[in-house]
């Protein structure tokens, strides 16, 4: 098996790790849930964090495959367009993204002129599908529960889980937004715990329970063993009232509405309007916690 050569950049603001996941045999590469600055006072879009890993790319002389989104993300807009623009590669999510668009697409009330098919995406895998990075295989798998269209992604030994899981300390995702699931996110937990325990995971938030440093690998048989919400055995019916309580405490990300209106696009922003201005929708109470 080839042992993929695996970089994380920390964006604090969102508290969410993009990954570089190269073959060290071919410099291929994919780029793993992106992030792009969004100052939501100011509506205005900057490119730190997006252009520390096009600097990271170039200094290795890597050539990126895949531009991959693990969910449509809530808390944070994704940079791969931007990044694609620069450096290439083809933009990919679960095929199930048609169903966020067309649970959001009725949140935002966008028209027909939204189209709710995925074509925004250069490829949408269903569960099970492979794709290579040069010498590496990549396997997509199908974890819904914290959205309807989450997916992990089994690289050589490294699983990308996006918001499935957080580090041992930090439990699992919330599963209260339109289209989540405690008990399909139980099962998808279940799924990604079936891949041999010495695998690395890497996931997409880290929020430093109790002061820690941020951390962001650890393996299937830590978190097996050791998550707060799920490991030790925990059953379906504990997991469902652990996961529904404490989602009932929880606010809702403040980049929400920006986020999802992007992401679902691809990561681009809303078609400009007649004035050549672009506007991102804040549906008042369409989504109440």
């Amino acid at each position: 098996m080839s042992i993929p050569v695996i970089k994380g950049f920390f964006a604090p603001e969102a508290s969410t790790i993009s990954y570089v996941v190269a073959d060290p045999n071919t410099k291929a590469c994919a780029v793993i849930d992106s992030v792009l600055d969004f100052d939501y006072a100011s509506g205005t879009v900057s490119y730190k964090h997006a252009d520390q890993i096009i600097k990271h790319i170039a200094r290795n002389g890597l050539q990126v495959k895949w531009l991959i989104e693990t969910h449509v993300h809530a808390d944070h807009l994704s940079a791969a367009p931007y990044i694609k623009e620069q450096l290439g590669g083809e933009i990919a999510i679960s095929r199930e993204i048609v169903l966020v668009q067309d649970i959001f697409g009725m949140v935002f009330n966008l028209g027909r002129e939204f189209r709710r098919d995925g074509s925004q995406f250069d490829r949408l895998f269903c569960d099970g599908d492979t794709y290579k990075i040069g010498t590496l295989t990549g396997q997509a798998l199908h974890t819904p529960g914290h959205t309807p269209a989450c997916m992990t992604h089994v690289i050589g030994n490294a699983v990308f889980v996006g918001d499935t899981l957080f580090m041992p300390d930090g439990g699992t995702a919330r599963a209260d937004f339109p289209g989540g699931s405690a008990s399909s996110l139980y099962h998808s937990i279940q799924k990604i715990f079936s891949l041999p325990g010495d695998f690395r995971v890497f996931v997409c938030h880290d929020y430093s329970p109790n002061g820690r440093e941020v951390r962001w690998e650890t393996t299937i048989a830590e978190e097996q063993a050791l998550n707060i919400h799920t490991g030790g055995g925990k059953t379906e019916q504990e997991f469902i009232l652990m996961r529904t309580s404490r989602d009932a405490g929880l606010g809702m990300p403040k980049l929400i509405m920006p986020s999802i209106q992007v992401n679902m696009r691809a990561g681009n922003m809303p078609p400009a309007e007649k004035n050549g201005g672009v506007y991102l929708k804040v549906p008042v109470n369409g989504l109440k916690t």
